[in-house]
């Protein structure tokens, strides 16, 4: 029993065991219901719920007997004849002739896998309303009419009508793509094998090796760009964190008169779009932008500021740029938290003697953590992505000749990602740093979240 729980497949396989017992338990119509669809509910008066049964199981069958075996062996191969160009010699010009496509056949595999994986849902369905329909009969109880089914769906079952277009439209439109893309990251489908004119075909592992565990320049920048996508990530969030709320804290100290006109002036920054700014910025800070020529019109400077041409001045200047961003979000977010933040604490701390420092360091700092632990993380996550603040401004430069195909000295990975998408179409390798983007971004918030205060102690700050 101790393995049954510790082990993920038993505990599954145990939930399914009562398919099983009810094939043992049942008649001969709920056994037939395993293998024809519907039956059960046939022959005990749901003529019209047992036929669409029925309709949905020969649907599938023809489906994989026309597509689905094909679309199958495609996903196994991914092509085997590539397109070609043959000299008619009639015509005295050369044509096309048309080979497989990787991209097409890897597309229909996963779609097959999805349709029996709908398949299988309707088959247990299937099989708990046979079972139902049984024991309705056997206890004399009134077997509900398809009308009654309907019906429920606008009532007592309202709820599985209103889930069913969403969990419809996200299956079909993110979890069928994210699959899809997944997938391509255990192929070499690259620049190099580009369908129909090339194949790409499976290749496991292979990828993730090249990209963390050889010495090709892949890895090489893989690594300098994961560090750097790091330290942006832990600079972006606690700069503006620890701004945010130092600002929170002044506009509500007792001596600042209006304010609610200084939240709203730090507000509008918020109001314009992120985008805007960075790329006015941009402008300004340009080699020949506003910010350099002033200087030098002031005689402050003789040469040009590299605000963007050198690594080091570009990585500090998109970290203070984002300043602008997001400190005004964690002020407001942070002012209606230290509002909130019991009186009675702060007197008590009072009449015990500590000073400013002493109650910002005991008190607020505490609370504050222990309240917006959550927020920090998922800001932290978000900023692992910050494509905006990064494309925007810098678009991942100063170029180097030392990384993998355009990657920049600013580059993160979801940066970097984006330009082996669009600019050098090396997809499986973009694939292969969604993989690992998404497996440190899971990792790290499930560690630090489960040892922080807030879920340890969910009834509340002491």
């Amino acid at each position: 029993m101790k393995n049954k729980k510790g082990n993920p497949i038993l505990r599954l396989l145990h939930k399914f065991k009562w398919i099983g017992r009810a094939f043992r338990q049942g008649d001969a119509l709920t056994r037939l219901s395993y293998v024809i669809m519907g039956l059960s509910n046939i022959g005990r008066g749901q003529i019209v719920k047992g036929l669409l049964y029925m309709l949905l199981e020969i649907s599938f069958i023809f489906y994989m007997l026309v597509f689905g075996i094909h679309n199958f062996i495609g996903l196994g191969t991914l092509g085997t004849k590539k397109q070609e160009m043959v000299y008619n010699e009639a015509e005295g010009i050369f044509q096309t002739i048309r080979g497989d496509n990787s991209m097409l056949m890897l597309l229909a595999g996963v779609t097959t896998l999805f349709v029996i994986l709908f398949f299988i849902i309707v088959w247990v369905t299937n099989v708990r309303s046979a079972i139902k329909v049984q024991q309705l009969k056997e206890n004399r109880k009134k077997i509900p009419s398809f009308f009654s089914d309907v019906k429920s769906l606008f009532d007592s079952n309202i709820h599985k009508l209103l889930l069913a277009i969403p969990i419809f439209g996200l299956v079909l439109f993110t979890v069928v793509p994210l699959v899809y893309m997944i997938l391509m990251a255990f192929t070499n489908y690259d620049i190099n094998h580009q369908p129909p004119g090339n194949l790409f075909t499976w290749i496991g592992l292979e990828n993730f090796r090249l990209m963390l565990l050889s010495k090709d320049t892949i890895a090489k920048t893989f690594w300098p760009v994961l560090g750097w996508t790091m330290i942006w990530a832990f600079f972006a969030t606690f700069s503006c964190y620890f701004g945010g709320l130092l600002l929170a804290i002044l506009i509500n100290s007792k001596g600042i008169r209006g304010k609610g006109f200084w939240r709203t002036i730090f507000v509008v920054t918020i109001a314009v779009p992120s985008f805007v700014s960075l790329l006015i910025i941009r402008v300004m800070l340009a080699p020949h932008g506003a910010l350099n020529i002033l200087l030098e019109e002031l005689g402050f400077i003789t040469a040009k500021l590299p605000f963007f041409t050198n690594a080091a001045w570009a990585r500090v200047t998109v970290i203070i740029v984002n300043l602008w961003v997001g400190i005004p979000h964690t002020m407001l977010i942070t002012t209606g938290i230290l509002t909130n933040i019991p009186a009675d604490l702060y007197e008590s701390a009072k009449i015990d003697g500590a000073g400013p420092v002493k109650t910002f360091v005991k008190i607020t700092m505490p609370y504050m953590l222990f309240i917006t632990t959550p927020y920090l993380i998922t800001n932290f996550i978000a900023n692992i992505n910050n494509f905006n603040a990064i494309y925007f401004l810098t678009e991942g430069g100063p170029a180097t000749l030392d990384y993998f195909k355009g990657a920049g000295k600013t580059d993160l990975l979801v940066t970097w990602l984006f330009k082996l998408t669009v600019d050098s179409k090396d997809y499986c390798y973009a694939a292969t740093i969604g993989i690992m983007i998404f497996i440190i971004s899971a990792t790290l918030s499930l560690i630090v979240y489960r040892r922080t205060g807030a879920y340890k102690n969910e009834e509340g700050f002491q």
